[in-house]
């Protein structure tokens, strides 16, 4: 199993290591060409700035839409980094991703659907259908951690579980960033020229939203999900946490609505306060709020009759429900 160095964002230099990966891309890529998928992320933005630094044109980076992401999330993307001189294809891969995730319920068994079809089928022919022999991606070091030490599995995560990337999908994986912890990759993200909006951008689970279905994750609870997401976004936007999410049980509950009884569904609201994710706990938001929010998603959302807020700390919790 290969070890990591960790460098703390405290000793981080990030002028000298921008330069440093930039050119340990351009060696190993050579004359050839490399591909990346950009989800948006603050890891997958760094690493599109320094392959585009490393690469320019020779860098095709794509935005796969697995139909899980939030709302108008591939069009936004593709915008920001158009400003930058990064052109970004979007490709439409949400049947594919809906079929593979079709009547899952364990969290590891999605999430390893997620990895093959992500992996295998959609990059697998991208891979062939661009030429490229180098796949571009932000794995950090708690990704590892985290499935090295069975937490859970990280899609992103091969070499240290012993699986060769080339041996199983047909190209080798280039991970700039393992040595960084999510505070470092900030302030790499923020040198590369991102602006705050990406570089400050809370984290987001590389399931996307089905990290955020307990049960199965279907057209119709994704798009429950989203709807949620995008109450808490808007109504948490000046709360400085580190990360906050609306989860969907998949139990139902008992509640009313026009004095009749409606067996209905709950959203659990999550908002973290930390540094590097290894470590946190839930914020202490104002009641006000939490009211506010459960007024806006018990009238927004049909058939949604419970919210409820996370108070347990990580650990035991993990910041992500599945």
């Amino acid at each position: 199993m290969p070890q990591v160095q960790e460098i703390s964002a405290a000793t981080l230099d990030t002028k000298g290591f921008i330069k440093e990966k930039a050119a340990e891309i351009s060696q190993i890529v050579g004359t050839g060409v490399a591909i990346n998928a950009l989800s948006g992320g603050v890891d997958s933005s760094a690493v599109t700035m320094l392959g585009h630094m490393a690469l320019q044109e020779r860098l095709k980076t794509y935005f796969i839409d697995n139909g899980i992401m939030r709302e108008g999330e591939p069009q936004f993307i593709a915008s920001v980094f158009k400003k930058l001189g990064v052109n970004v294809e979007i490709i439409d891969a949400q049947d594919e991703f809906f079929n593979a995730l079709k009547g899952i319920i364990d969290p590891e068994e999605k999430r390893e659907a997620i990895t093959q079809t992500f992996y295998k089928k959609v990059f697998g022919r991208l891979v062939k259908e661009s030429g490229a022999k180098y796949l571009l991606q932000g794995t950090i070091l708690t990704d590892i951690d985290e499935t090295v030490a069975g937490i859970k599995r990280q899609h992103n995560v091969f070499e240290q579980l012993g699986i060769d990337p080339q041996e199983k999908f047909g190209y080798k994986i280039i991970e700039p960033l393992v040595q960084l912890r999510k505070d470092g990759v900030r302030k790499v993200a923020e040198a590369t020229g991102l602006p705050a909006s990406i570089f400050n951008r809370m984290p987001f689970p590389g399931p996307a939203l089905s990290a955020r279905v307990i049960g199965e994750a279907t057209r119709e609870r994704i798009a429950l999900v989203r709807k949620a997401t995008s109450i808490l976004e808007a109504e948490l936007a000046s709360v400085k946490a580190f990360q906050y999410m609306a989860i969907l049980h998949n139990d139902r509950v008992t509640g009313m609505r026009d004095n009749k009884r409606e067996f209905g569904q709950q959203i659990e609201v999550r908002c973290w306060d930390s540094i590097d994710a290894r470590q946190a706990r839930p914020t202490r938001l104002d009641f006000g709020i939490l009211e506010k929010l459960a007024a806006r998603i018990l009238s927004e959302l049909p058939g949604v009759v419970s919210v409820t807020y996370n108070i347990a700390t990580k650990p035991p919790s993990t910041m992500e429900a599945i």
